[in-house]
């Protein structure tokens, strides 16, 4: 029976990070959104209709391994609340861990504009983001994205029973993995370092 933690939020909010304290917290398995990003780009090229398409393949069949082997998922992602289509995917996903007898946790945080913006140039996203390292294009996607989408939910809206809202602005990666591991009284797996996190 596998878990599903989704962290999701705007661009540069700092999903990568809270996951990844989880991801040690709890020894969860972990895979960000771009990871399926990155390489389909580097095999298809950026936005072409074979990357779109291995990009999704490369999610599907994560997600299905997951459930198949027991193991225990993180998963960064972009929601855009207005679009019915992101609610169908991320119910989809829900459905696909508890069908199985596994858990779906859904983590939503946010942050100041102007903080996203600082965020979205650190050395640390630069590293490990490769599409993040044109600052121009990717500070234009994140200002054309908060303009034109609805990155967080409203006030009073929850999509699941695990639903958990974080402003994380003056929060540290750990401090808000501590407040998920509590709110969904989360208990670590015994697994040995490389079995979750081998060449991190």
């Amino acid at each position: 029976m596998a878990n599903l933690i989704i962290v999701c939020g705007p661009q540069a909010v700092g999903k990568m990070t809270v996951a990844e304290s989880l991801r040690d917290k709890l020894r969860y398995n972990m895979m960000m959104n771009h990871d399926s990003i990155e390489i389909s780009d580097r095999i298809f090229g950026f936005a072409t209709p074979a990357q779109k398409e291995f990009n999704r393949y490369f999610r599907e069949k994560a997600f299905e391994l997951a459930v198949k082997y027991n193991v225990d998922m993180i998963f960064t992602y972009v929601c855009a609340f207005e679009m019915q289509e992101e609610r169908d995917y991320l119910t989809m996903l829900h459905d696909q861990f508890t069908q199985s007898g596994g858990s779906f946790y859904f983590v939503e945080l946010s942050a100041a504009l102007e903080e996203r913006i600082a965020r979205n140039e650190t050395p640390y996203r630069m590293e490990r983001k490769a599409s993040k390292r044109d600052v121009e294009w990717s500070r234009a996607n994140l200002l054309h994205d908060a303009e034109h989408h609805r990155l967080n939910s409203m006030e009073g809206e929850t999509w699941f029973e695990h639903h958990l809202k974080i402003d994380n602005t003056h929060l540290s990666p750990g401090q808000v993995a501590d407040q998920v591991i509590e709110a969904f009284h989360l208990i670590p797996n015994k697994k040995d370092e490389k079995e979750y996190r081998y060449g991190v």
